[in-house]
């Protein structure tokens, strides 16, 4: 199983994002991402990888950190095997790596050993 996020780049402070986690390779398992709970983390420079958003597999937003409630929207596409991550009013301190993780129990921790699949991420960058 592969997860690969996409969406990334640069953008002005207030600007908008939507990044992809896309998901590959489930067939043989008899599962599909549908079955998993997806999270978004933000990996900055100099500092612990951090959980943002999470959505259940019945599709309820289950975390939001305090930091982007409000501003970022998670979403899923299941046809698609796809999970969206909707990003408004970007700050100077949303900046880093944006790693989508798959969990078939979520366990509310960034612990990468708790969830099944990790992508390898998409920077974002904002800056005037």
């Amino acid at each position: 199983v592969q997860l690969v996020e996409s969406g990334g780049g640069s953008v002005q402070p207030g600007g908008s994002l939507r990044l992809s986690c896309a998901a590959s390779g489930f067939a043989a398992s008899g599962f599909t991402l549908g079955d998993y709970v997806v999270c978004w983390f933000r990996q900055a420079p100099g500092n612990e990888r951090a959980e943002e958003v999470c959505l259940s597999s019945s599709e309820v937003t289950i975390h939001y950190s305090d930091s982007v409630k409000g501003r970022f929207t998670i979403s899923r596409d299941n046809a698609k095997h796809t999970v969206y991550l909707q990003m408004h009013s970007l700050k100077p301190a949303d900046p880093g790596v944006y790693i989508c993780a798959a969990a078939k129990v979520w366990h509310h921790t960034s612990d990468p050993d708790e969830y099944d699949f990790w992508g390898q991420g998409t920077q974002v960058t904002v800056s005037s």
